[in-house]
C-alpha cells in the first residue's frame, strides 16, 4: 500500500507548537474533548485528536481534488497572510488572505461582476491600453485596479462557489464560516481552544496563532490536495 505523503507525526506537531492552546480562562467549553491538560494557565491540545481529524481532512481533500473540486483557503490574520497565499498557489487553490468581503459567497453574482471588471482592467494594463489614455483617466483606473488586486486577487480565477473551504482562525473568519453554513459548503477549520468545533464539518484542533503551527497544518492539507490532483492526471 502506498504511504500517504501527508504522514502525520506527533513529534513534528510538538516542534511546530501545534499543541499550545489559549489561556484557560478564554476557553470554549465545547473544546473540552480536544484538550489534553492545562499547564501554567494555558490549555494543551490533545495531539492524538489533531492527528485524527487532520488525517480525515486530508483524505477528504485528496478525494475531492481527484474529482476536480474547487478549494478556497481563507486566513486574513496578518502573520499568516503570506503562508495562505503560498500554500494556495502551490496547491492550485483559490484564497482570501487580506480581508473577507461580506457576501463574498452568499452574494457571488455581485462578486463575479467585480471580478470581471477587475480582469478587464488588468488586461488593459497588461496590454498597455491604460498608458494610452489621458493621465488623469489612467490614474483613476489604476486606483480602481489596486483594491480588487488586494482583496480579490486570490479568487480571480474562481468560476463559481468553492466545493470545500479551508479556514484558518475561526474567530477572525466567522463571517466566512456563516456564509458557508448558509450555502451548505463543507468547511475544514483550525479550531483553537477558544473556538466552537460544532460550526465546522471537520474541526482540526490546533494552535491558530503561531506561524509554525499554521504552516505545518497547511502543508499537510495542500500536500493531500496536490496528491489528489496528481493521481487524477495519472488515471487519465
Amino acid at each position: 500500500m502506498k504511504q500517504k505523503s501527508w504522514n502525520i507525526n506527533l513529534e513534528e506537531m510538538m516542534e511546530a507548537g501545534v499543541h499550545f492552546g489559549h489561556q484557560a480562562r478564554k476557553w470554549n467549553p465545547k473544546m473540552a474533548s480536544y484538550i489534553f491538560t492545562e499547564r501554567r494557565g494555558i490549555h494543551i491540545i490533545n495531539l492524538t485528536q489533531t492527528a485524527r481529524f487532520l488525517s480525515e481532512a486530508c483524505d477528504l481533500v485528496t478525494n475531492a481534488s481527484n474529482k476536480g473540486k474547487q478549494f478556497l483557503i481563507v486566513g486574513t490574520k496578518y502573520q499568516a497572510a503570506d503562508l495562505i497565499a503560498s500554500a494556495a498557489i502551490k496547491a492550485r487553490c483559490h484564497y482570501v488572505n487580506q480581508k473577507w468581503l461580506g457576501g463574498m459567497l452568499t452574494n457571488w453574482s455581485t462578486i463575479e461582476k467585480r471580478l470581471q471588471r477587475f480582469k478587464d482592467l488588468e488586461n488593459k494594463e497588461n496590454t498597455g491600453i491604460l498608458n494610452e489614455l489621458p493621465k488623469k483617466e489612467a490614474a483613476n483606473l489604476k486606483r480602481q485596479l489596486a483594491q480588487p488586486q488586494k482583496y480579490l486577487g486570490g479568487i480571480k480565477y474562481m468560476t463559481g462557489l468553492p466545493d470545500i473551504v479551508i479556514i484558518i482562525d475561526q474567530q477572525k473568519e466567522f463571517t466566512a464560516i456563516k456564509e458557508c453554513i448558509t450555502l451548505g459548503i463543507p468547511t475544514i477549520c483550525l479550531v483553537d481552544t477558544d473556538c466552537n468545533p460544532d460550526l465546522t464539518d471537520i474541526p482540526i484542533p490546533a494552535n491558530d496563532d503561531a506561524r509554525a503551527s499554521i504552516r505545518w497544518i497547511l502543508n499537510k492539507l495542500t500536500l493531500a490536495i496536490r496528491e489528489g490532483r496528481y493521481n487524477s492526471i495519472e488515471i487519465e
